[in-house]
């Protein structure tokens, strides 16, 4: 798959930011260490973290150059590190890993979250937000349409990369005191010119993994019917833009002294 695109990313910085700061508001005290921003992108979060942690060391992870390059001016990372985030491990105390919208992308979740979890030193923190939307037209439709169009590619699947919050709880609850919800946000896109708002927003993320595997030709013509079963599902509002409710999972464990 292609390298990430911050520009396409960045168009919804708000948007993708909120739930980055609805996460950060429950993280307590820390003990020493680092804080790592795992899964790091275009550097989105290192503001917020610089800002609550001025004197902390503050790490970025992330696979992606391209992404890696666009948070390095930021100024706000005290290094960054190109790493697959899946096999990623620190090499200095860590006090805190926070990571946005970035661990969805990753398989066996009943693995990776008690491997992070032993990073940590006791009341050490593990703050994880991640889009749940795997169910939602938005996503569905994806999967759907490109199984229709391209069976010799794409086969139907029906395996949640996300799982519900409780989930989550149960699985580190050994570890400590965890912290686990969802949040549905209501979110208002405005009108774009070129195809439905809805995809716009997928683009850059939920799309990408589609894209890839197709040619130009058949990327328009998938397009095409994605935007089709977009507008019925997301019906547009008089000012052109449309209401997107999106799914959020979050929680935040406190490793037990």
């Amino acid at each position: 798959m292609q390298d990430w695109n911050p520009e396409t990313y960045a168009r919804f910085r708000g948007l993708r930011l909120r739930p980055a700061l609805d996460l950060l508001a429950q993280v307590g005290g820390l003990p020493p260490g680092a804080i790592v921003d795992l899964g790091c992108g275009n550097g989105a979060v290192g503001m917020p973290l610089r800002t609550r942690w001025p004197e902390r060391r503050i790490v970025g992870v992330d696979a992606s150059p391209a992404m890696i390059a666009e948070a390095a001016p930021s100024g706000c990372y005290d290094a960054l590190t190109q790493a697959d985030i899946a096999l990623w491990q620190p090499e200095e105390a860590v006090a805190l890993i926070f990571s946005n919208a970035a661990l969805q992308w990753l398989p066996d979740h009943a693995a990776l979250m008690p491997r992070l979890a032993t990073f940590l030193p006791p009341g050490g923190v593990l703050a994880v937000q991640m889009p749940r939307q795997y169910g939602a037209p938005s996503h569905r439709f994806l999967r759907d349409i490109a199984a229709g169009m391209f069976p010799d590619r794409f086969e139907p699947e029906d395996a949640p990369p996300v799982a519900p919050a409780q989930h989550y709880w149960q699985q580190l609850a050994p570890f400590g005191e965890v912290q686990a919800w969802e949040t549905e946000y209501v979110q208002h896109l405005e009108a774009w010119a070129d195809g439905h708002p809805v995809r716009r927003f997928t683009e850059s993320t939920a799309m990408r993994p589609f894209l890839a595997r197709l040619t130009d030709d058949e990327a328009r013509a998938f397009i095409g019917a994605y935007d089709s079963c977009l507008a019925a599902a997301y019906p547009l509002l008089p000012d052109g833009g449309t209401l997107f409710p999106f799914r959020r999972c979050f929680f935040v464990l406190t490793c037990r002294p």
